[in-house]
């Protein structure tokens, strides 16, 4: 049997919407599954984690943005069983990684549910997975801030956020440990990248990949607001990691230490210190 999770308020409705397409095409090709949406995280987890218990699953659908998958693959990571997913959220940056249709669900149905699933790998961050970037800095701060706002919705809310966190944004002294390697610097962003882009498309790290069994480490050291404000935009294309203040760096197992936050998935991940492994072929999905 085939579990349907969906996220109903995802994408400020569109999960609802695109959930309605999912259910009717699995109706109308008569396929077996079971509706286990929750009706906030807690439920959705708790529902997921009873079905995965007591029933014979034949892999999981879900609809939504980045933050239910980040919320199923805790569940799913490590074990045999697949997740497709529909994007129906805000960024959707996991299945544009996977190169998913992002509003052709039938599409998506169709051409995967008759293939075999592929394993890629998966972060490991204090103990919780992560599918696409785990990071800190400045972006992280705009996450705080734009989770403080109850009445500001979309992409819009970020905007703001980094208009108003940019003018009081300092660098900060980070200690890394990069497999066995360990250094010192000053940063304004870190992104620890299983997959390339976060945020609805920005390539942040524009090369890492989901199987090849290491991180893209992406580091941006001091530069000026200004500087800042002209080398942001670049970030859509992946054209900021020429910028001399821009390293790039491998590696299986990060460390980072400083007095900041992390996000990953856009979920908060917590405080300081982060330490992050590449958890290989964790997880078994559909790629188009």
């Amino acid at each position: 049997m085939w579990l349907l999770m969906i996220n109903p308020t995802s994408g400020g409705g569109k999960g609802r919407v695109i959930g309605e397409r999912v259910t009717r095409f699995l109706n109308a090709s008569e396929m077996e599954y079971s509706d286990i949406s929750g009706t906030s995280f807690e439920s959705a987890t708790s529902n997921l984690r009873s079905a995965l218990d007591g029933t014979n699953v034949t892999g999981v659908i879900i609809v939504g943005g980045d933050g239910l998958v980040h919320l199923a693959i805790q569940e799913l990571a490590g074990t045999e069983i697949p997740m497709l997913v529909i994007p129906g959220g805000t960024g959707n940056d996991f299945a544009r990684a996977l190169g998913l249709p992002l509003d052709a669900p039938e599409q998506i149905l169709a051409g995967c549910l008759n293939r075999h699933p592929r394993k890629i790998d998966l972060g490991k961050v204090n103990n919780k997975y992560f599918a696409a970037i785990l990071s800190t800095g400045f972006d992280s701060l705009v996450n705080e801030r734009a989770n403080r706002m109850r009445f500001i919705r979309g992409q819009i809310k970020y905007t703001i956020s980094i208009l108003l966190e940019l003018p009081f944004f300092k660098p900060r002294t980070y200690r890394f440990s990069v497999d066995s390697l360990e250094f010192t610097t000053k940063a304004m962003l870190i992104a620890i990248a299983n997959s390339p882009s976060y945020g609805g498309g920005m390539l942040v790290a524009p090369d890492a990949r989901f199987d090849d069994g290491s991180f893209d480490v992406v580091i941006l050291g001091p530069v000026s607001k200004l500087e800042f404000l002209k080398v942001f935009p670049k970030v859509f294309t992946g054209r900021h990691i020429t910028h001399p203040a821009v390293k790039v760096m491998r590696g299986r197992a990060i460390k980072v230490e400083a007095d900041a936050v992390a996000y990953a998935d856009g979920e908060r991940i917590g405080e300081l210190p982060i330490t992050a492994e590449v958890a290989s072929g964790a997880l078994r999905t559909w790629a188009m």
